[in-house]
């Protein structure tokens, strides 16, 4: 079996230092989050940027200094930029790929209701429509091609997986981008095994994937894709806990669980190079 790339996602949009004390703020500690994680045995950093407060930014300067930081400490790990967000346009979502040409970048599959909600209160904490539309699709990957940076196509239901077929029939998705099988999600597919598997099902054969699970089911799912030959993603943008039940002190925690887990079921987890070679992105400074 191929070996397996682990992706760590360092921060998010959404979580906050009250939640988890180790979320990354600026881009020096997210540098310094993203270096824990590679030398845990991490491949590709999946970045949201932040403003110093915490609160989410797309100021490009931002983007700039975040990717300068983690190429200082990390100078050859996949950086891998979000570029998802609620009530901004397309022309903001995007403003900072082509500049700093990031090698691969999160690319959103489809239009969805997005949220977050407690059973235990009985209430949305938040809730809104991600808009993603065919034509909002197309000016994001057009971007991303402009750029030479990879698609990580996040997939949130099973409809995002086939959104791909169009686009790529239009000769606008490249060979080797990353089909990202998103779980858990409230207004996504719900995180069980059975809707994980229909998911890796409906991935073309032979394209890379990985599965990414939100919350504590990251790692039964992270063990299932293990078995079905993908790869998954850890973080603390995704979940906060070990699988011991103990909060993480850091991403690199947060990587060396997944690399144990991989090691008991047998996969040998990609070198950076390796995980560059698999996925045919070359790198540029």
């Amino acid at each position: 079996m191929k070996k397996l790339i682990l992706s760590a996602a360092l921060t998010g949009a959404a979580t906050t230092r009250s939640q988890c004390p180790a979320i990354p703020y600026t881009p020096k500690e997210i540098a310094e989050e993203g270096k824990r994680a590679v030398d845990a045995g991490a491949s590709i950093l999946h970045i949201h940027a932040r403003e110093d407060n915490g609160v989410p930014s797309w100021r490009l300067e931002v983007f700039q200094a975040i990717k300068e930081e983690v190429r200082n400490l990390c100078p050859n790990v996949i950086i891998n930029f979000s570029t998802g967000a609620l009530g901004l346009s397309k022309e903001e979502r995007m403003n900072h790929i082509v500049p700093t040409k990031p090698d691969m970048a999160a690319f959103n599959m489809g239009s969805m209701n997005y949220a977050i909600y407690s059973k235990r209160s009985k209430q949305f904490y938040f809730e809104g429509v991600f808009e993603n539309s065919f034509g909002t699709m197309k000016y994001v990957v057009e971007k991303m091609n402009e750029a030479g940076t990879i698609p990580e196509m996040e997939c949130f239901d099973t409809g995002h997986i086939r959104n791909v077929e169009p686009l790529r029939d239009m000769g606008l998705i490249p060979d080797n981008a990353v089909y990202s099988l998103v779980m858990g999600v409230m207004g996504g597919i719900p995180a069980t095994t059975e809707n994980l598997i229909h998911q890796i099902n409906q991935v073309p054969e032979g394209a890379h994937w990985q599965t990414i699970a939100i919350s504590r089911k990251q790692w039964q799912l992270a063990a299932v894709a293990c078995t079905m030959g993908g790869s998954f993603r850890v973080g603390l943008e995704d979940n906060f806990y070990l699988p011991n039940g103990e909060m993480a002190k850091s991403n690199g925690e947060c990587v060396e669980w997944g690399v144990k887990l991989a090691g008991m079921m047998g996969r040998e987890i990609a070198t950076i190079d390796e995980a560059r070679g698999m996925l045919e992105i070359p790198f540029r400074d």
